[in-house]
């Protein structure tokens, strides 16, 4: 079963989040793409989502609990998005 969930996670990351899989944020994607209004918004929601989800598979396998997995969580999903402009 596990095995299964990180086949999907990557098969997740290699759909939807392209961007950061190869060092770029999801930001910038957006940016580079030229989206606007509602179509923005979801696909930074779904580049955040995928995000979370690979940074949590990450962090289970790297055996992280309690404060140093949030820590590292929060930064991972961070680094995947990036930062809004004048943040």
């Amino acid at each position: 079963m596990r095995k299964f969930f990180l086949i999907a996670c990557s098969l997740g990351l290699l759909w939807a989040g392209p961007a950061w899989a190869e060092g770029t944020t999801c930001l910038a994607t957006a940016d580079g793409k030229k989206l606007a209004g509602a179509a923005r918004t979801s696909f930074l929601t779904k580049c955040e989502r995928d995000a979370t989800t690979v940074c949590d598979t990450t962090a289970t396998e790297r055996k992280l609990h309690g404060a140093a997995r949030t820590s590292f969580t929060r930064k991972c999903v961070k680094d995947a998005v990036g930062q809004a402009p004048g943040t």
